[in-house]
């Protein structure tokens, strides 16, 4: 969830950094949504997903991004002005037998 009036920072930074540090730690990008709906989060949500061998292969990914100091100067510069983000949440998900996503 962006800070108020951060999305479309939120989203340059994902553009312009986030996206090569993900790759960068192992990290499957498979997309990235904003809900079409104001009362639903259109001005203020990002949701992404990103795909892991396993579980275990993400944690080692996440560790890594987080400790690298790319990142932290990406998140430092987009920062300037104000935090970008007020709040994050992460799911992990199983995949049901007949989805045509594995």
């Amino acid at each position: 969830y962006a800070a108020p009036g951060k999305l479309e920072a939120l989203n340059a930074r994902f553009r312009d950094h986030t996206n090569a540090l993900f790759k960068k730690h192992g990290m499957e990008i498979v997309g990235f949504w904003i809900p079409a709906d104001k009362d639903k989060g259109a001005e203020n949500t990002l949701v992404y997903l990103l795909a892991h061998k396993s579980r275990d292969a993400a944690k080692v990914s996440w560790d890594a991004f987080r400790k690298d100091p790319e990142w932290d100067k990406a998140r430092t510069a987009s920062e300037a002005n104000g935090k970008l983000v007020d709040k994050a949440e992460s799911v992990y998900l199983s995949a049901t037998d007949y989805s045509p996503m594995k």
